[in-house]
């Protein structure tokens, strides 16, 4: 196992040429968040909410562009005020969104984030059934699909149809073209049918992935309460055969990393925390922005710990604000803030 120690400062994602061959495409769910002015306090004692516009592969083609990548959203959102501000927020952080969908009937999906006095999350989702759930597979946009260097997916769009078929069709496109694929779960428990359902469903595309990101949490709930510490349970139970990266998120103490080579733990980046929303996904967006510039540090161990310390520092950046998608940093936010931690 690696030494816990921080990496040097890694090179800047963007400072690979960003050509079409770079592009990072994010399929799912975008949707606005609400998020109490305060933290600590129930849904029904939030004396306000601010909204924000989040979801995490939105968040997470936002986080590319935001860092100097190139990245393209896919889904589906109301026709309504709230369906076309998100359209507006992708445009305005220069994400293509040729690959969005408007659904005359069903609204833009909204999700009521409680902030505990940990800073930690609960969730209160209005999706019944929301415009994300229900883009079909004759709506993809495949010409995006055959340009993506990543594709990155979680898996609420697994959860019904038709945006599962349409989430499978669009896996096969990206495999097909040569695409990097990337999945982080992003166990919304509440979302789905049964906590069997979501097991199920989340591990039915588990071994076409090459980058998978999981949580803690998320290793006990997929292994059924083993030890989310254990290499031998991580590698026995949640690596597969085509796997090249597997990241396992441990919040602000980092991230431990395996491939078929190595394996090891890049140390966090220590912040005071206002709100995790979006830590995640900014993580995400970091380590896919080195990955799409530099395929090749999936079997570099020196520069893979690099840039999962770029994109622990991307989180950290991101729980100094509220809110996911506004608190996305820019490269040179991360880049200051870790010269900050080295100096």
């Amino acid at each position: 196992m690696a030494q816990n120690r921080a990496p040097a400062t890694p090179k800047d994602p963007g400072s690979n040429s960003q050509d079409g061959k770079a592009l990072v495409v994010c399929f799912g769910e975008m949707l606005i968040d609400f998020v109490p002015t305060v933290n600590g306090v129930s849904l029904a004692e939030a004396p306000a909410f601010k909204k924000a516009p989040g979801g995490a592969p939105a968040n997470v083609a936002v986080g590319v562009s935001r860092l100097g990548g190139s990245s393209a959203f896919i889904g589906k959102l109301g026709d309504d005020e709230f369906g076309h501000m998100l359209d507006d927020i992708l445009k305005q952080n220069s994400v293509d969104n040729s690959g969005v969908r408007f659904d005359a009937y069903a609204r833009t999906a909204l999700a009521f984030v409680t902030l505990r006095s940990d800073g930690e999350r609960e969730f209160l989702f209005f999706r019944h059934p929301s415009a994300d759930m229900l883009l079909k597979e004759s709506e993809l946009e495949i010409n995006i699909l055959k340009k993506a260097k990543v594709f990155h997916y979680g898996s609420i769009s697994l959860i019904s149809e038709p945006c599962r078929s349409a989430h499978i069709a669009a896996l096969k496109v990206v495999k097909t073209s040569g695409g990097i694929l990337s999945y982080d779960p992003n166990l919304r428990l509440a979302l789905w049918p049964s906590a069997e359902a979501a097991k199920e469903g989340i591990m039915s595309i588990w071994d076409q992935a090459d980058v998978i990101k999981i949580s803690e949490d998320e290793i006990v709930f997929l292994t059924g309460g083993d030890d989310p510490h254990d290499d031998n349970v991580v590698l026995k139970k949640l690596f597969h055969p085509n796997l090249k990266l597997l990241v396992v998120t441990e919040g602000s103490h980092g991230c431990r990393y395996y491939t078929k080579e190595f394996k090891g733990r890049v140390p966090g980046v220590k912040v005071k925390p206002v709100d995790t929303t979006g830590a995640g996904d900014a993580f995400v967006g970091g380590l896919l922005s080195s990955l799409a510039s530099d395929p090749s540090i999936l079997k570099d161990e020196k520069r893979l710990k690099e840039a999962l310390y770029f994109a622990n520092a991307c989180g950290a950046v991101t729980v100094t604000e509220r809110g996911a998608i506004p608190a996305l940093p820019t490269k040179e936010a991360v880049l200051e803030l870790i010269k900050q931690v080295s100096s």
